[in-house]
């Protein structure tokens, strides 16, 4: 899991190794934390296409944060509703039916849970918080 101090940024292996200059791999991911700061987490060549990451924000909160298949930025409570287990960012993305919206389902029971609203696809009254990202 990564750390999140205020807006310093977190050196990776893969940030680290690498010494090609694009937009890609100086681009940066950040949350937008409950009181409106914005905090980096991790570089965007960091995150794989279907894959999330765990990051805990300054205020102690662990965030999910996920790249889907079509680029976008995607980060939610890594908190399970159902097992209190703090491991949606290990979970598995897909898509619904027609509308296509992103989901993330929980790798322990399997629940979905709506990436933009945080609502759980499969109970309607769980729900987990949904953070709003930017790439910088």
């Amino acid at each position: 899991m990564t750390t999140v101090t205020d807006t310093t940024t977190i050196p990776t292996a893969a940030a680290t190794a690498t010494t090609t200059t694009t937009a890609t791999t100086t681009a940066r991911v950040e949350v937008e934390c409950a009181d409106g700061r914005w905090v980096r987490v991790c570089a965007l060549a960091d995150l794989v296409p279907g894959r999330g990451v765990a990051a805990m924000l300054p205020d102690g909160r662990q965030v999910a944060l996920f790249l889907d298949r079509s680029g976008r930025t995607h980060a939610v409570g890594n908190r399970d509703p159902f097992t209190g287990a703090y491991v949606l960012s290990r979970g598995l993305l897909g898509s619904t039916g027609n509308s296509g919206r992103p989901f993330v389902a929980s790798p322990l029971l399997k629940q979905r849970f709506d990436l933009a609203s945080g609502r759980c696809l499969d109970d309607e009254e769980q729900s987990v918080p949904v953070y709003a990202t930017r790439v910088r």
